[in-house]
């Protein structure tokens, strides 16, 4: 629930009140009543002690009782507890800075890595005495998505985190309120629409075009935001009929050109939309990543009331008017889809309620727009960092398109290296590189390892799995994991790998919560991929300060000794620091206009 009157933190602390003086006001209470009863006088001092004590001691007691009910639940069950990680101060409070510390700038994913190395595939960080389970085993992930998906739920914990951004949306909600949002927005993502390659092709051509201004003039550009621009216009024309129009506000320079004092309209429509939600989520992972003690982090304000006001204000104004244009229209058929309707087009026929359309609404931009955005903005990464596959990659696309015609969606069904390139960038730097979920009751997981017993599983335990990590197991993969190999979804790895264990790659999810806008997604890429290649045939890294990786990196193990970007996460994979590069344009003649 929103409060916009409370912050987060003093409604917590408003909670956390009851858990300690129910206690130490229930301890006053009976050691006075026995001291009534035997006539004997008490000490100040001994009922300041009580007072003090009674909750921590309650809660040391709490913990101990919880340690000894796991471990005879889990013996109930023929199972075991999971492997925990086991610091040297009370809580794994060491853990937890260190890992805190590690992150800002570490390799993502490392240090967890380094304790996977240690325990196995699936841990049990334990900080401040709560489970936080983190798993990289396939059939746990399967359990968790598919053959034991009605255990497994969003879960209060993250629905209270990530409430005042996602609401109640598909991201966000459980049950039959899931079910409600799923069933009402799958239908727009059943069909091909040629309008969406048209609006693919109106801002394609615009992204292009300011990327060739930028190159002409010697100058790199950050392609991570000039194609989360693109995105976020293609995405807001297609589900709202408004495009926020983000190329258009000017796009960052390198830090030592004299030509970006004031080349960025700061105050702009598009680029307070675009920066306000990208906080706004940021805002939702921070929140996650400290678990459920993370209102303390916002005693004085609701860290992200200010930046969806921003969003409110433009996203409002065009869902109302939807709903009144729909209450003076005709009877229509739900079922009837136009190529030009928009998702919410499809929402208002359906429902009237502006909560459920404007979450959904908000849930789907956020698809639409960051994870796609992150996935081409490491396609060109990994392509500038192989030339030799992006020269057979516009091989194949200028076999079938050619330089200049557009490509139609029987086109990009075709192009089986172009899925073969997204396949594998989409192995090495997912987009959603950690999820989570919680279960409902107890259970067991089998065993990772051969011969011992299943893994015992607490129930409402916090629940994170990690599909970056997994994509990389050499084990699961092979001994070139770590290697950007596009073949590998065409040659015989495919039958040796894949085909026995699906569940080992899992970019879009699987199961009952399987990614609606898996085609869409892949649909928009190859066309931007296709639309680039025509006007590009060569791609190069220009890493600005911010993006480069510490030089210590290249003393490690794995990709971190390689990578020449710093991979992040807040819901969804970025690049710290941009993507900074230079492309080389087809010579004049052959150039798309």
């Amino acid at each position: 629930m929103s409060r916009t009157w409370l912050s987060p933190g003093v409604a917590y602390l408003t909670r956390g009140l009851l858990s300690v003086v129910v206690p130490a006001a229930s301890s006053v209470i009976i050691l006075v009543r026995l001291a009534s009863l035997k006539g004997v006088r008490i000490s100040p001092w001994l009922i300041s002690a009580v007072v003090l004590g009674a909750a921590p001691l309650g809660f040391a007691a709490y913990v101990l009782a919880d340690g000894i009910s796991q471990k005879r639940k889990a013996n109930r069950l023929g199972a075991r507890l999971i492997p925990r990680i086991h610091g040297k101060l009370p809580g794994n409070l060491d853990k937890v800075v260190t890992m805190v510390l590690r992150n800002e700038n570490e390799y993502l994913g490392r240090p967890i890595e380094d304790e996977i190395k240690v325990l196995g595939p699936t841990i049990n960080f334990r900080f401040f005495w709560e489970d936080l389970i983190l798993t990289t085993e396939p059939q746990h992930i399967k359990t968790i998505l598919a053959t034991d998906f009605d255990n497994y739920i969003k879960g209060a914990k993250f629905r209270e985190a990530a409430d005042s951004v996602l609401g109640t949306g598909v991201f966000n909600s459980d049950g039959e309120i899931w079910k409600l949002h799923r069933t009402m927005t799958r239908p727009f993502f059943t069909h091909d629409r040629i309008s969406h390659f048209d609006i693919f092709d109106r801002h394609a051509d615009h992204a292009i075009a300011l990327a060739k201004k930028r190159f002409r003039a010697g100058l790199a550009i950050d392609f991570q935001d000039l194609i989360s621009r693109f995105t976020l216009d293609s995405a807001s024309e297609f589900l709202f009929g408004h495009c926020i129009d983000s190329l258009s506000a000017g796009l960052p320079y390198p830090h030592n050109a004299t030509e970006s004092i004031n080349a960025i309209q700061e105050d702009s429509v598009a680029t307070t939309f675009a920066y306000a939600f990208s906080q706004a989520q940021q805002a939702i992972n921070r929140r996650v990543s400290i678990g459920q003690t993370w209102p303390l982090n916002e005693i004085l304000a609701d860290s992200t009331a200010q930046h969806m006001k921003v969003v409110n204000a433009f996203l409002d104004p065009i869902l109302k008017d939807a709903l009144e244009k729909r209450s003076t229209t005709v009877e229509f058929d739900k079922n009837e889809f136009a190529d030009d309707q928009t998702l919410v087009d499809h929402l208002v026929n359906l429902t009237s309620d502006f909560k459920i359309i404007k979450d959904e609404t908000l849930n789907i931009l956020l698809a639409g727009r960051d994870t796609t955005a992150s996935t081409l903005t490491s396609v060109i990464y990994l392509l500038a960092m192989h030339p030799e596959f992006l020269i057979r990659l516009r091989e194949e696309i200028i076999s079938k398109v050619g330089l200049t015609r557009r490509p139609t969606y029987d086109d990009i069904k075709e192009m089986k290296y172009l899925r073969a390139v997204l396949n594998e960038t989409l192995r090495l730097f997912p987009a959603v590189p950690f999820d989570i979920r919680e279960n409902i009751c107890d259970t067991t997981w089998i065993s990772p390892e051969d011969g011992k017993k299943p893994l015992f599983i607490p129930k409402g335990t916090m629940l994170s799995y990690s599909v970056l990590l997994m994509h990389r197991r050499t084990d699961l993969w092979g001994p070139d994991a770590l290697e950007f190999d596009p073949d590998r979804w065409l040659d015989e790895r495919v039958k040796k790998y894949l085909i026995p264990n699906p569940f080992i790659f899992l970019p879009f999810n699987a199961g009952p919560r399987i990614c609606l806008g898996q085609q869409f997604a892949y649909n928009e890429m190859s066309f931007m991929i296709i639309r680039l290649l025509q006007n590009f045939s060569a791609i190069t890294l220009s890493p600005e300060p911010a993006m480069r990786p510490p030089a210590w990196w290249a003393e490690k193990g794995g990709r971190q000794a390689i990578e020449q970007f710093r991979p992040r996460n807040h819901l969804t994979l970025y690049s710290m620091g941009g993507m900074w590069v230079k492309m080389e344009a087809v010579d004049d003649g052959e150039v798309i206009d």
